[in-house]
This record gives structure tokens, C-alpha cells and sequence, in this order.
């Protein structure tokens, strides 16, 4: 499966943004899907997944202000950012694998599109 993410900008702190993961190649609703965070000279962190069924997990950090949400008819997985902070600036990733999970660890994923930046200003 082929991963595009989009939706990324710079946005000022207190702000929204929703990024886009859309799949080509196989259907996505037989996938979890992931969203990731990177900054420079760290690994990618966990931000929020999206099971099969729907159903959803965050990491703490972001809990009450992100939503993960998909569109099966679309063939794509949204997150919402909400009252999003500076620390939130970061390349946003999506990624899939086959599987109900949870799935946290980014080794856990086979699949991955390319990041968009979110930049969050102060």
C-alpha cells in the first residue's frame, strides 16, 4: 500500500490543522494506521492510531487535543490537531500495517508515506 500524507502548514499556537493519509494500492480499512512526529536528530514518536474498526489510541502527550479519525470510502485516515503548542512542530508521518493492534512502535509498521510539516508558532 501507498501512503501520501498532506496537510501540514504553519499555524499559530492555540491553532488547527487536520493532516490527510491517503492510500492507493490496497484498501486501508484492512490496515491500523499510525500517525508519527519527528524532530531533527530524534526518533519518530507515537502520536495517535487508528484501528481497523475505527477505534483509536494517543499518545499522552496529545490526548484531548488530536483526533484520529477514517474515511473507508475515501480510502484515507484523518488526524485532527486541535489547540495544537510549538512543541507540537514536528514532520508528521503516517503509517500502516496489517492488523488490529495497538500498534505504537514505529518498527511495528511496514508501510509509511512521506512526512508533512507542521510548523506551530508562538
Amino acid at each position: 500500500v501507498q501512503l501520501q500524507a498532506s496537510g501540514g502548514g504553519l499555524v499559530q499556537a492555540g491553532g488547527s490543522l487536520r493532516l490527510s493519509c491517503a492510500a492507493s494500492g490496497r484498501t486501508l480499512s484492512s490496515y491500523s494506521v499510525g500517525w508519527f512526529q519527528q524532530v531533527p536528530g530524534k526518533d519518530r514518536e507515537f502520536v495517535a492510531g487508528i484501528r481497523q474498526s475505527g477505534g483509536t489510541y494517543y499518545a499522552d502527550s496529545v490526548k484531548g487535543r488530536f483526533t484520529g479519525s477514517r474515511d473507508n470510502a475515501k480510502n484515507t485516515v484523518y488526524l485532527q490537531m486541535n489547540s495544537l503548542k510549538p512543541e507540537d512542530t514536528a514532520v508528521y508521518y503516517c503509517a500502516a500495517v496489517f492488523g488490529l493492534g495497538p500498534f505504537t512502535r514505529s518498527r511495528d509498521y511496514n508501510y509509511w508515506g512521506q512526512g508533512t510539516l507542521v510548523t506551530v508558532s508562538s
